[in-house]
């Protein structure tokens, strides 16, 4: 069993799993990429974790900047695909994309008005976006799927792991 932090988060990944950080503070990266925070690896597959928590923000408004980023296309456009692209050229680089991937984003939204279908039309855009960044449509599918879940749910998307804030 392995347990990584990420904000006030702290993720349990059950035994089948093996996980670690892959956007490591301090560790250089090559110029121009961003990466997901974790990538964990199973038997048959790589998911990549992005993890997004403005519910750690003391401040209102940065949570009510972050609800209004859900509704619009920035999140997904500007920092969610982007990441997943970068992060698994890296890996096909590295020669550790042997397995299929997914990515789930983990939001730590627990305590804000975040509504289920406002989750599913991030999650539809990402998926989107995925497929297609540019005017064509990316000849490879990189990412077998996406899913996007409230930090209570990750048992759902990823068997035998969970988040749970530290109380701060």
């Amino acid at each position: 069993m392995e347990v990584l932090q990420e904000s006030e988060l702290l993720f349990t990944f059950g035994e089948d799993w093996i996980a670690s950080r892959l956007d490591e503070r301090g560790v250089p990266v090559p110029h121009g990429m961003a990466f997901v925070d974790f990538v964990v690896e199973g038997v048959d597959e790589i998911v990549l974790i992005e993890v997004k928590d403005p519910a750690a923000s003391r401040i209102e408004e940065g949570r009510r900047r972050f609800a209004s980023r859900l509704a619009g296309r920035e999140l997904v456009n500007e920092h969610l695909a982007p990441k997943a692209r970068d992060s698994y050229t890296y890996l096909h680089l590295m020669r550790r994309d042997a397995k299929r991937m997914r990515l789930v984003v983990v939001l730590g939204i627990d305590g804000m008005s975040v509504q289920e279908p406002l989750l599913m039309t991030l999650n539809d855009r990402l998926r989107q976006r995925l497929r297609q960044e540019g005017r064509e449509p990316w000849e490879r599918e990189y990412m077998r799927s996406c899913i996007v879940v409230p930090i209570e749910k990750l048992g759902d998307a990823i068997s035998g792991c969970t988040a749970v804030r530290i109380p701060g």
